[in-house]
């Protein structure tokens, strides 16, 4: 039995949708975890260890999370841990990878707007659902993203040289 994770992780990426041969979605999201905390002696932010990982999910959940989630959103995440294992150029490689099984926005920090997508108000009937590059802008148009805490680390805020990379 592979161990399962649950936690609250950040995107260090934007999720990458593709397709299989047998049509079946598939997207890679880049995660990381870490202990960050308040030091309440210097009230500045600490960082600890950091776990990077690669999550995938697959069919609706991967188009979803794809329609919904980018870089630098936090995120709550539930999966097994797998080791994935190749061979390059003679090289034998591997590097812990995460099969996600649910994955939100935190709303600690985002404001979401729930909808059925298109598939599920077909009651799942119809086969595997292909978003359109035009419901994928309508989806991320409709995205609302609220001000961030104040007391918000990862923050975005250029003006006062903040940036949106992850501080690690």
């Amino acid at each position: 039995m592979l161990p399962t994770l649950t936690g609250v992780g950040r995107l260090t990426g934007d999720p990458d949708l593709r397709f299989t041969q047998a049509g079946k979605a598939v997207a890679s999201i880049p995660l990381a975890f870490n202990s960050r905390r308040l030091n309440q002696q210097t009230q500045q932010w600490e960082d600890g260890d950091t776990f990077f990982v690669r999550g995938t999910v697959w069919e609706r959940l991967a188009e979803n999370a794809t329609e919904t989630l980018s870089k630098g959103m936090e995120v709550l995440v539930s999966g097994e841990l797998r080791t994935e294992r190749w061979e390059k150029d003679g090289v034998k490689h591997e590097r812990p990878a995460l099969l996600i099984r649910s994955i939100a926005p935190n709303l600690a920090f985002a404001i979401a707007q729930v909808s059925k997508d298109a598939a599920s108000q077909q009651n799942g009937q119809g086969g595997q659902h292909q978003a359109s590059a035009q419901q994928r802008t309508q989806g991320q148009q409709q995205r609302r993203q609220g001000p961030p805490p104040v007391d918000d680390p990862w923050a975005v805020d250029q003006a006062n040289g903040y940036t949106n990379e992850p501080p690690f």
